[in-house]
């Protein structure tokens, strides 16, 4: 609910002012995006009569405390009792509201629930820097009127030679105030500007001017009726002659269709020459205008179809079938409940997705579609671009401001049919959704580490019900808290019993520890390398080796002493990198170049233990030099369309061998994978994390579904020392249900997600010893008040963080488990405490 101003706004001071709210006033609520707004908390301000017809959504300037900030209008707010309202200060202009009502409703949802304030909720629905950048626009009013010439009489208003400047300075257009001249310092002009306003020679008003976010302009060259002629032949106009150069422009232009909007007069001055254009435009032969240019990633991908999905013409299965009706009865009902669809990897829950989504598009509502990886995603948006020919827009943090800038601008406006991208999507700023899909919906990638730390599995169910929206989660490894739900009834659940195509591969158990009894110290086994020595790439054989961790060695370590190297700034292991021969921290980012030293007692023998996707790609091309082999990281995905490229080389048989992270378990249908290795299956297991079993559960079920999908079948292999672990004993046996029972019994006993929720805070302080006081004493706090609620909440810690210091802070954690947690912690205690509402991991 609204709350009035902050007590420094009950001031009077010059500027906006404070006034009495009239009984029939409007009164609206508004997030203020300034430093210092915690908490889920908005402001009561008075609407005046030159805002009559402000809008939710809309952004305006207020007053904050001794300065003014921007705000985002909510909506109407009733009267606070004993609080004086401080009226709105001017609208900024933004092409509108900048969020629908739809969008402003689940930004009160994640304010509400994440404990985030809600105009940051705002701003991360908003492109980057949208907010940052705020701009007084001057416009002329009349200007047909006479403008006062340098050296008018001074005595008279507005006839000052500064004034006259000043109106000629914007007697072309709008004019950034900043921009002006001002001789007599930046007071004095603004002065000026609001005379000449209330004389109504000049309109002023505050516009959001990011930088990179605005629309991109191109201009383009058509012929005028005058230069068709000329094309054709026919003389010049006005009798002179046409050159070489100018001519081949006429008859580029002239060979355009009819309905073609021109060519963009840059790519003409490259190959006709920088003053072609501009000269027949003067001559009248060539019209130049100027358009909008949408910065699309999509415009030069081609479209391929119905790669990697159900053939053309086949038919669903019976299980496909029944999950399609249950979505079309959601879809024609706006039934919210979820439904969640899983099945064996390969089962076909593309197949119904491409279907639910022609049937909403014929409903005429759009759709959206949540991934884990957007590279993964491409072969679904081929499908849909080239099938239904659907307008489609992708957004993901990998994308240049611009280009989601322009995304943004067309979701907004109700262009775009289909929405697809990363969890950043789902706070796009749709007016309307019939149809939320989230596939992979088991995967961590869906929650946010930044504040607001939003899960956007849980948001799109949120969106969901807010618009009446059929809503999807599609996994072959459900998460626990999915499936529990599901098991009682809270979700609706569809299982696509078996493969629409191919067969499940046969699963190999290797006991790592015999390996290395046997003398075998690479990270390859004996059956593995036998298994990819015997791929045919003549025939379309094709591998994928997963190692769930980066670089090329886990950890340096001198031989002498023992002393590891480690990150300076979080303490954790740095991994050796070939790429630039460096230490990297995989926690913190953070970079050290490689020693020849031991740091700790100066002996050269240094060991690198351990080995990540850097090594095994080493290893597999010195082994295997006939096998083109490529490598999918987070290194590689953070050059811009390397992961892209490298998934459509695999994909259309340029690669044999794919070696990469859990990125390349994700998404990908390629019937010609014949092998899957998992090079590694311990590595997440041995993590001090409630989740560890359910991810490694999951990356090897994952894994493994990749291999055969197509005629021929597949061969699965996992290397493990742990080859009695209950979760890679699920694993080889296929059954999915004593795992997932297992891990329900567990989570009830702990009261842990679905039984209940967790909130994880964290508390970070330059000193240690500061930190850990801290800690203990909001524990206490937090335990008193638990005490006294009725719902059972239990504080778990103070324990120091997986990372303990990170940014130079030294870092603890409390854990709450419970029916309300949130209740107990009585909203966001601010700093130094950060606070994460569901988190993904308790590290």
């Amino acid at each position: 609910m609204a709350e009035g101003g902050p007590p420094a706004a009950a001031v009077g001071r010059d500027g906006f002012g404070v006034v009495e709210a009239p009984p029939a006033a409007r009164l609206v609520e508004v997030a203020v995006d300034a430093a210092g707004v915690a908490g889920s908390r908005t402001w009561t301000y008075l609407v005046p009569d030159s805002l009559a017809d402000v809008a939710a959504g809309e952004a305006v300037l207020v007053e904050w405390g001794r300065r003014r900030a921007v705000g985002i209008v909510l909506g109407d707010a009733p009267s606070p009792d004993g609080v004086t309202a401080r009226p709105l200060g001017a609208r900024v202009r933004a092409d509108g509201p900048l969020l629908p009502p739809l969008a402003l409703s689940l930004a009160r949802e994640i304010a509400a629930h994440y404990l985030a304030p809600p105009a940051l909720a705002i701003r991360a629905m908003l492109p980057p820097g949208l907010l940052e950048k705020l701009e007084l626009v001057a416009t002329p009013l009349d200007p047909l009127a006479p403008t006062p010439a340098p050296g008018s009489e001074p005595s008279k208003p507005g006839r000052d030679p500064a004034t006259a400047d000043l109106l000629l300075a914007i007697a072309g257009g709008p004019r950034a105030v900043r921009d002006l001249p001002a001789p007599d310092g930046r007071a004095a002009l603004v002065r000026r500007l609001r005379a000449l306003e209330g004389n109504g020679r000049v309109h002023l008003e505050w516009t959001l001017t990011a930088a990179g976010a605005g629309p991109r302009h191109e201009r383009i060259a058509q012929l005028t009726d005058a230069g068709r002629g000329v094309a054709g032949g026919s003389r010049a106009p006005d009798g002179r002659p046409v050159g070489p150069r100018q001519r081949s422009l006429l008859l580029e232009l002239a060979g355009l269709a009819p309905d073609d909007p021109g060519v963009p007069a840059p790519g003409l001055a490259e190959r006709h020459g920088q003053s072609a254009a501009a000269t027949l435009s003067r001559r009248g032969l060539v019209a130049l205008a100027t358009r909008e240019v949408t910065r699309d990633p999509l415009a030069t991908r081609r479209r391929t179809g119905r790669r990697g999905a159900r053939p053309s013409g086949s038919d669903l299965t019976t299980t496909q079938a029944d999950a399609l009706r249950i979505v079309l009865a959601a879809i024609a009902a706006r039934d919210p409940t979820p439904l969640l669809l899983d099945g064996p990897t390969g089962s076909g829950k593309t197949a119904v997705y491409a279907e639910a989504i022609a049937a909403v598009l014929e409903a005429g509502r759009p759709a959206l579609i949540l991934v884990p990886e957007i590279a993964l995603a491409l072969p679904l948006v081929d499908r849909l671009r080239a099938e239904l020919g659907a307008e489609v827009a992708i957004l993901h943090s990998g994308l240049g401001q611009g280009e989601r800038a322009d995304a943004w601008r067309r979701i907004r406006a109700g262009a775009v049919e289909v929405v697809v991208g990363t969890r950043l999507a789902v706070l796009a700023p749709l007016p309307d959704v019939g149809l939320v899909i989230v596939d992979e919906e088991h995967d961590a990638a869906f929650k946010s580490d930044r504040t607001p730390r939003i899960q956007a599995r849980d948001l799109a169910v949120t969106l969901g019900r807010l618009a009446g929206a059929a809503v999807i989660l599609g996994s072959a490894t459900p998460s626990v808290e999915t499936y529990g739900l599901a098991r009682d009834g809270v979700y609706r659940r569809c299982t696509l019993a078996e493969r629409a195509a191919g067969v499940a591969p046969a699963v190999e158990l290797i006991d790592l520890r015999a390996e290395l009894a046997a003398g075998n110290r690479g990270l390859l086994s004996d059956r593995l390398t036998a298994l990819i020595a015997a791929l045919d790439p003549g025939v379309g054989d094709r591998a994928i080796l997963v190692i769930n961790r980066r670089g090329a060695a886990s950890a340096v370590l001198c031989r002498d002493c023992g002393h590891v190297q480690a990150c300076q700034e979080c303490t954790r292991p740095l991994v050796y990198h070939q790429a630039g021969m460096t230490l990297r921290c995989h926690h913190c980012g953070a970079a050290a170049p490689m020693v020849a030293r031991c740091p700790a007692c100066g002996s050269p023998r240094i060991r690198f233990l351990g080995g990540g996707t850097e090594r095994l790609e080493s290893e597999v091309r010195s082994r295997f030099p006939a096998l083109r082999v490529g490598r999918l990281d987070r290194d590689v995905v953070e050059r811009r369309g390397a992961a892209e490229r490298l998934i459509d080389a695999f994909t259309e048989g340029r690669l044999d061998v794919l070696v990469g992270t859990s990125l390349v378990t994700k998404g990908l249908d390629v019937p010609e994978v014949t092998l899957v290795g998992i090079v590694s299956a311990d590595i997440a297991l041995t993590l001090p994390d409630e989740r560890a079993a359910e991810r490694t559960y999951q990356l090897l079920v994952q894994a493994i579904g990749r291999a055969g999908r197509g005629e021929r079948r597949g061969r699965a292999v996992i290397q493990t020392y742990q080859p009695d672990h209950p979760a890679i004993r699920a694993v080889v046996a296929g059954d999915a249900d004593a795992f997932y029972l297992a891990e329900l019994a567990l989570r009830k006993r702990f009261g842990a997600p679905p039984f209940g929720r967790t909130v994880k805070l964290t508390v970070g302080a330059e000193d240690r010893e500061a930190a850990r006081a801290e800690a203990r004493a909001m524990a206490e706090r937090l335990r008193t008040r638990a005490a006294a609620l009725p719902s059972r909440v239990t504080i778990a810690g103070p324990a120091p963080a997986y990372v303990p210091r990170r940014g130079g802070r030294w870092r603890f954690n409390l854990v709450l488990r419970g029916a309300d947690p949130v209740a107990v912690l009585g909203g966001d205690p601010g700093p130094p405490w950060s606070v994460d509402v569901d988190p993904e991991s308790l590290l």
